[in-house]
C-alpha cells in the first residue's frame, strides 16, 4: 500500500498566498521603476495636485482593502470558485498597488497629500460623487463614495463562516468595485500619463468583468 501526499494544512496555504502576494508586488515595484522610467524621461512628470498622484494615492488605500478582504475570504471559502476569484483579486490588486507606490516615487510625490478624490473635481464621475463641493470630503465620506467596507463591516467578514460569509463578501466586495469604476474613468477623462491611463483602463475593464462574476455568484449560491 503506498502512502498518499498529506495534503497541506490551511495555515501552510495561508503563508504560501502571502508569500506569493510580496512576490508579486517587489515584482510589480520593479517592472513599475523600468515602466515609469522613460515616461518621465519624455516629459514633466506629474505634479502633487495631478489626477495621476491622486488616483494612485486613493487607489492604493482602496487596494489595500480590497487585498484585505480577499485574503480574508480566500482563508476560509469552500467554494471553489469563489476562491480563485479572491485569489486573483488578491494578487492582482497587490502588483497593481505596488505599481502606484512607485509611480509616486519616481515622480518625487508623497504617499499621502491632497484631500481623497478631490482630485476627481473636474470630471464626470467626481461630480456624480460629490467631488466638485466647495467643502473637501472627510476620509470617512471619501471611504463612503468609494464603496468601502467600514470596520463593522470588516468585522463581522472576520467573523461569519460558511455561505453567510460569501455571500457576504461578494456583496462587499462587487460595492467596492462599483467604487473602483468611477475613479478609473475620471482618470481616463483628466489624465495625461500613458501608462496610468493603460492601468486605469485595465482596472476599469476587469472589476467590472469581476462584478458580472460575483452577480453570477450571488445567484448560484442564493444570497440575498
Amino acid at each position: 500500500m503506498t502512502d498518499e501526499p498529506i495534503p497541506p494544512s490551511p495555515a501552510r496555504r495561508w503563508w504560501v498566498v502571502a508569500l506569493v502576494l510580496l512576490a508579486v508586488a517587489a515584482l510589480a515595484f520593479a517592472i513599475g521603476r523600468f515602466s515609469t522610467f522613460g515616461a518621465q524621461s519624455q516629459g514633466s512628470a506629474p505634479t502633487t495636485t495631478s489626477p495621476e498622484a491622486g488616483f494612485s494615492r486613493d487607489m492604493q488605500v482602496h487596494h489595500a482593502q480590497a487585498i484585505q478582504m480577499a485574503m480574508e475570504i480566500y482563508r476560509k471559502t469552500d467554494d471553489p470558485e469563489l476562491r480563485v476569484l479572491a485569489y486573483d483579486i488578491a494578487t492582482g490588486q497587490a502588483a497593481q498597488r505596488g505599481e502606484m507606490y512607485d509611480w509616486l516615487v519616481k515622480w518625487g510625490l508623497s504617499q499621502s497629500g491632497e484631500p481623497m478624490m478631490s482630485w476627481m473635481s473636474g470630471s464626470d464621475a467626481g461630480h456624480a460623487h460629490g467631488g466638485a463641493a466647495d467643502e473637501p470630503m472627510t476620509a470617512e465620506e471619501a471611504h463612503e463614495a468609494m464603496g468601502m467596507a467600514t470596520d463593522a463591516e470588516l468585522a463581522a467578514l472576520e467573523a461569519a463562516t460558511g455561505q453567510e460569509a460569501d455571500c457576504l463578501f461578494l456583496e462587499l466586495m462587487i460595492r467596492h468595485h462599483e467604487g473602483a469604476v468611477p475613479m478609473a474613468e475620471a482618470l481616463l477623462e483628466l489624465g495625461s500619463e500613458p501608462r496610468a491611463l493603460q492601468v486605469a483602463q485595465a482596472i476599469k475593464d476587469g472589476q467590472t468583468a469581476e462584478i458580472d462574476a460575483m452577480e453570477s455568484m450571488q445567484a448560484r449560491l442564493s444570497c440575498g
